[in-house]
């Protein structure tokens, strides 16, 4: 038998994804688009759902108060994904609400002089506009690190090898809002995961008018199947006599959002009062805003793969940080109870359907600020029980990872060094996190606990983030281990040509602004 040939054993590296139906600027029809973009608004809701849920009750908050959060924070999402696929890096990418504002928002909960107010109303009111205070302060820091340029600087020690840490952790990192949820109610969340598998590469063949409509639509239709199959399971009594925790994930009438919600209500600025300010509130929320600069640097290379286009050159990275902070600063004003990043599941739906287009991330946008305003129908879809998108979150926040670790093929993988660098990221920065999330579970505060509540919050923020500790780890390493020697082994020639914007030709293509506006904001 012939030796086979080195080219029948191995693959050739691509600098762009092959095997997308659309890529980031090719549209599919109208109706479809329609459909893809309420797809990707439905995804959106599990986490514009789930933050407020947690903490506006923490406040004092009712929920009519949680109703009002979600509306406002679904309407600035909107924008704020508008103002990204616009303006920003141009990629088809969900802005939504971050949980790495989680650790300072809690701490600010928590304020012994906001916790001392009796009457509920007035301890949320106040704990939101410190909140908003905090948002509007710390967004300054990402507004200058993008406009400036200086993160499109920071870029140029990031290497492919680098990255591939960081990429992955963006996904892997959210593995406790995986199965650890899923489990919390198993006879919804596992048909979930099953069916959503079958549809989307099992039967991703099937077609209807040409259309693979089963791989296209997968989440839509897993989704309505299970949760009318859960409405039944509550309507016939399943669940009457199980434990409330139980009740509270599995029962399709427990979120009150219906009967909470207005039927039409446009969220403003300032809606809650005057944001207060305080210099350890704005700290600690500062950690935040960097560690969602960091996991939205992952997840705007992660999208760029999966549209099929050329990773964004450094100065289109920075503008994209630049207009994150706007968002941020808006999350203030109108008092979203949470920051901004790149929503990380919608990001894997690119990959699931295969449709990079970002006609229909603009389209989802519509929807977000649309149902917003009409506050019963916004409701009803939000009451989706959140193990159902926990399941959907096992798969794309695995795919997401997987495209982190596809840019290995861009490095060699037979040298020491670079083993010890990606497998001591990767496992530091699962490690670690993991370490400061029981050390909090058990002692009720985070391993950082001084007098300065600031510096504990800023500690504890960054530390709570699997990428921003490989990022931390893999930039240091890969820029200090042997550096000069390893350009090529580290995926360096391959990377240059992209770190300008006019050191590809295809990056006109995927990022020039709209509206001619290059004219007055020429590319470096």
């Amino acid at each position: 038998m012939a030796a086979p040939k080195p080219e029948e054993i191995s693959h050739p590296p691509m600098d762009q994804l092959q095997g997308l139906e659309y890529c980031i600027d090719s549209n599919p029809s109208w109706g479809e688009a329609m459909a893809l973009g309420f797809q990707h608004y439905i995804l959106a809701l599990g986490t514009a759902v789930m933050i407020p849920s947690f903490l506006v009750p923490l406040m004092g908050g009712t929920d009519d108060d949680k109703v009002r959060v979600v509306q406002t924070l679904l309407f600035v999402e909107g924008i704020n994904t508008l103002l990204q696929t616009l303006f920003g890096t141009r990629l088809p990418t969900v802005i939504g609400g971050s949980y790495a504002f989680m650790v300072p928002i809690i701490s600010i909960i928590h304020d012994t002089s906001l916790m001392s107010i009796e009457d509920n109303h007035v301890r949320f009111l106040n704990t939101m506009r410190a909140v908003q205070g905090a948002l509007i302060v710390a967004s300054s820091i990402q507004i200058i690190l993008g406009y400036s340029q200086m993160w499109a600087i920071c870029s140029r020690f990031f290497s492919p090898l680098g990255m591939v840490p960081v990429i992955a952790l963006v996904g892997f990192g959210l593995f406790d809002r995986g199965f650890p949820v899923v489990g919390r109610c198993v006879e919804i969340g596992i048909p979930m995961l099953i069916l959503f598998i079958a549809f989307s590469q099992y039967l991703k063949n099937f077609q209807a008018k040409q259309l693979p409509i089963l791989e296209r639509f997968a989440l839509l239709i897993s989704i309505t199947v299970i949760w009318a199959y859960a409405h039944l399971l509550t309507a016939s009594g399943a669940y009457k006599h199980r434990p409330e925790l139980t009740q509270l994930n599995c029962r399709t009438d427990k979120a009150n959002l219906i009967s909470s919600a207005p039927w039409i209500k446009i969220p403003y600025p300032l809606q809650w009062g005057a944001p207060t300010f305080d210099a350890g509130h704005a700290f600690g929320m500062i950690a935040a805003v960097l560690v969602s600069l960091i996991e939205s640097t992952g997840a705007y290379k992660a999208a760029s793969r999966l549209a099929s286009a050329t990773p964004p050159p450094a100065h289109v990275l920075s503008r994209g940080i630049g207009w994150q902070g706007i968002g941020i600063l808006l999350d203030g004003l109108f008092g979203t109870l949470t920051g901004s990043t790149v929503s990380v599941e919608n990001v894997g739906l690119l990959g699931s359907t295969r449709v990079g287009s970002r006609r229909v991330i603009q389209i989802s946008a519509g929807f977000m600020i649309f149902f917003s305003i009409l506050g019963k129908f916004g409701a009803l879809f939000a009451s989706i029980p959140f193990t159902i998108f926990a399941a959907v979150y096992c798969i794309l926040f695995g795919l997401v990872a997987s495209v982190g670790l596809s840019f290995l093929q861009f490095t060699n993988m037979n040298s020491m060094r670079n083993l010890f660098i990606v497998g001591v990221a990767l496992f530091l920065g699962l490690s670690v996190p993991e370490y400061f999330r029981e050390y909090t579970a058990k002692a009720l505060h985070g391993p950082a606990h001084t007098r300065a509540g600031w510096f504990n919050d800023f500690l504890n923020t960054i530390f709570f983030s699997s990428p921003t500790v490989a990022l931390i780890v893999a930039v240091f390493l890969d820029n200090t281990l042997d550096y000069k020697d390893s350009a090529r082994d580290r995926g360096m020639p391959w990377w240059v040509k992209f770190r300008t914007f006019k050191g590809d030709s295809r990056n006109e293509e995927f990022y020039t602004l709209p509206f001619n506006l290059n004219r007055f904001f020429p590319p470096s």
